[in-house]
């Protein structure tokens, strides 16, 4: 099972100057408990902006810059090969950004782990819009911004139809 994992306003925007758009400690929880123990594969400008490897997670990082090394990821060179990799380790597999790397593995995902922040701010990457024809909504469970948290926001769960 191959689940990409993204969050993102309400017009898609997810980053903006390789970085997130807000700060969800409840989202970064959920996060963490739906990912670790398995693969999770991003693109190097992802893994820049995260500082180091995801602890209890495979670290599988696609890039195509050769003379680069990092302790403790995997560095490939395309989707294939890092799917090829993450199934050896494990059945699920967590597909967790960016924009370029949710375009080239939409098509080969399962299911969509959706964070809806409640907010527009200024973005210069997006996630591809959601289509109704090809996924369907399971799953939703909403919360209310608060003094950690500075947006309303909802976990959605889609399913390939």
């Amino acid at each position: 099972m191959t689940t990409i994992v993204v969050a993102m306003g309400e017009k898609n925007g997810i980053g903006f100057d390789n970085r997130l758009l807000w700060h969800l400690p409840k989202d970064l929880k959920h996060f963490k408990e739906i990912t670790s123990g398995h693969p999770v594969i991003m693109g190097r400008k992802t893994y820049e902006s995260i500082g180091k490897p995801l602890p209890n997670r495979t670290n599988i990082v696609v890039s195509r810059k050769t003379d680069w090394f990092e302790e403790g990821i995997l560095i490939v060179g395309s989707i294939k090969e890092a799917m090829k990799f993450a199934k050896k380790i494990d059945e699920e597999i967590f597909i967790i950004g960016g924009g370029k790397i949710y375009e080239q593995t939409l098509d080969i995902t399962d299911r969509l782990e959706v964070t809806l922040v409640k907010a527009e701010l200024e973005a210069d990457t997006y996630f591809p819009k959601i289509d109704p024809k090809i996924w369907k909504k399971t799953h939703e469970t909403s919360h209310e911004k608060d003094d950690k948290n500075q947006y309303d926001f909802c976990f959605q769960t889609y399913e390939r139809i």
